[in-house]
């Protein structure tokens, strides 16, 4: 059944790898994206906010894209729509902006004809588009995932985050595209280096999946992709290596980059420090960068209304100032 008076979602961002969980390990973040949705007569995109530069106002839009895709397996006919979309979470930095906008538009379009398909469909669904799980995962369901893809199907368990998990990113100046930063990993590598990472991946789910904060920071290095792509963001090697020294619990590249992304107990008392730590050692870089303070996002992709009950703005302040 489609509702008539269509439906409004958010979005989380997501943050992927964690550092060894290369394509499988994501987590969702308190940084959101809206995307409004509604039958129309005429196709019409609304684009709001800073972020929406350079996106497609026509049917050639990702999210009016994915959601025919929806439709199509759904057997429902809708080929005009009135998508409205927002979002707080920087472009093309490694967190996550495609995959939110993937996930919202499966999401959008499934409650606007009543969601007929199962969120294991739609994980599936956003993984064949994304080629890996972890974003999307993360995005889905909110909370930790880690998840393997056989190209078909991907099987994923949830993780809640531990309540005293705080997150700290640091977001440089500039963009840097996945493809760009896959160009440098090498084709293959080492058998000392591939037991290296699944070691620190296995032992990185289970202190994640039991609250052992203790483990986080051994658990987080990574040798399959961070060394490969330190060249693409200045200072990352040394903080890498000492931002644990300055009250992280682990530290990693979000995604492809260029994003750095600490964990943080939110007890500590080195906040501050830290968080100039990693401005700092951006700056003598020469790199411009800011920080922004989250948390692991619990609830995932989420319905929040209908079209029919305010302005797509006036909707997205009342969830911000809640």
């Amino acid at each position: 059944m489609i509702r008539p008076e269509g439906v409004y979602v958010r979005i989380p961002a997501s943050t992927a790898n964690l550092g060894p969980g290369f394509d499988t390990l994501g987590m969702a973040l308190s940084l959101y994206a809206w995307i409004g949705m509604k039958e129309a007569d005429e196709t019409a995109i609304r684009l709001y906010g800073n972020e929406m530069e350079g996106i497609p106002k026509d049917k050639n839009n990702l999210v009016y894209q994915v959601a025919q895709m929806v439709f199509r397996e759904a057997g429902v006919h809708l080929p005009e729509l009135e998508i409205s979309m927002y979002s707080d979470i920087p472009l093309t930095r490694g967190l996550g902006s495609s995959a939110s906008a993937i996930v919202g538009a499966l999401y959008a379009a499934n409650a606007l004809i009543g969601s007929p398909l199962p969120d294991a469909r739609l994980l599936d669904m956003a993984t064949a588009i994304e080629d890996h799980p972890d974003n999307v995962g993360a995005s889905l369901f909110g909370g930790f995932i880690t998840a393997v893809w056989d190209g078909e199907h991907a099987d994923y368990v949830r993780m809640e985050p531990h309540e005293d998990l705080e997150v700290l990113v640091v977001i440089p100046d500039f963009q840097l595209k996945t493809s760009e930063a896959r160009k440098v990993l090498p084709e293959k590598i080492g058998r000392k280096d591939a037991v290296y990472n699944i070691s620190r991946s296995s032992l990185l789910v289970a202190a994640l999946a039991q609250g052992r904060l203790d483990l986080i920071g051994r658990a987080m290095s990574d040798r399959l992709h961070q060394p490969y792509r330190a060249g693409l963001v200045p200072g990352m090697s040394e903080i890498l290596e000492r931002a644990v020294e300055h009250g992280a619990l682990g530290i990693a590249l979000s995604g492809a980059g260029p994003t750095l992304l600490a964990l943080v107990d939110r007890h500590s008392l080195r906040k501050k420090e830290l968080e100039s730590y990693l401005l700092n050692t951006m700056k003598a870089e020469g790199i411009s960068a800011s920080a922004r303070w989250l948390v692991p996002d619990r609830e995932g992709a989420r319905l929040i209304g209908s079209m029919s009950t305010g302005s797509f703005m006036d909707m997205i302040e009342g969830e911000v100032n809640a």
